[in-house]
């Protein structure tokens, strides 16, 4: 007999462990309608055709979106509200993030390098764009956080301008901090939401095999070789918990 399906709507998950947090889902006994955002929605939809699942019972919507162009951001909010045709949200999974410098100038046009715009800023805009079916659902949101927030500087007067276009910032501290400042948008809809929703976040720890690691690996230590990274498949229950252990 299926189960009534619990929606979800993700970013992050075109690949690495938003992907494989999906993949398993899918495999469950439980229905699922996923919706997801994706950069590259013909990548992300062919990777999604690999997955062995029953497709009565479960769907995966791929819809277009660009994190860091916050007027994409609500197009796909539009979107998604549109396939929910009234429908409950169960889970908003926030897992993008992108390492990035700050060097040349903010995307479309912004003050801000684009790992703050990607990291922070457009997720921030898509949980407020959804923040009334969220509520009307009494959702549960997924915040993935990062261990790297243990790095922030201990100056945060300079975030102001460290996190500006063009500004000198490295790669470690532009990542470090949009985290650090991702955990504290957390909280503050945590208070935000109380009675209404339940926002949790999350830390997979340091998972190098991911394509947020992929893309700048020339540019970044070598992290396998740390005492303790851990794979995707075991990072992938991070992001699981917090589904799979609702009521």
């Amino acid at each position: 007999m299926a189960t009534v399906a619990k929606t979800i709507i993700a970013t992050g998950a075109s690949s690495g462990l938003g992907f494989e947090a999906m993949k398993q889902l899918l495999q469950t006994p439980q229905s699922y309608r996923i919706i997801i955002g994706a950069r590259n929605t013909e990548r992300t939809e062919s990777a999604y055709n690999t997955i062995a699942y029953n497709h009565q019972n479960s769907s995966v919507v791929i819809l277009p979106l660009e994190l860091s162009d916050l007027k994409q951001v609500q197009i796909f909010a539009h979107r998604a509200v549109e396939v929910l045709d009234q429908g409950k949200v169960d889970y908003l999974l926030l897992n993008a993030a992108i390492h990035g410098t700050a060097d040349g100038p903010g995307s479309h046009g912004s003050q801000w390098c684009e790992p703050y715009i990607v990291n922070h800023l457009s997720q921030h805009y898509l949980l407020h764009l959804l923040q009334d079916h969220l509520v009307k659902s009494q959702s549960r949101i997924v915040v993935v956080s990062s261990g790297a927030i243990h790095l922030v500087p201990d100056d945060l007067t300079t975030l102001s301008t460290t996190l500006k276009a063009g500004a000198d910032t490295n790669m470690q501290q532009i990542y470090c901090t949009t985290k650090f400042i991702q955990l504290l948008s957390a909280h503050w809809w945590r208070r935000q939401l109380s009675g209404s929703c339940e926002v949790v976040a999350v830390s997979p720890g340091l998972v190098p095999d991911t394509g947020l690691m992929a893309k700048h690996k020339h540019q970044l230590p070598d992290f396998s070789k740390v005492p303790d990274a851990i794979s995707v498949p075991k990072g992938k229950l991070c992001v699981l918990l917090p589904v799979s252990i609702r009521n």
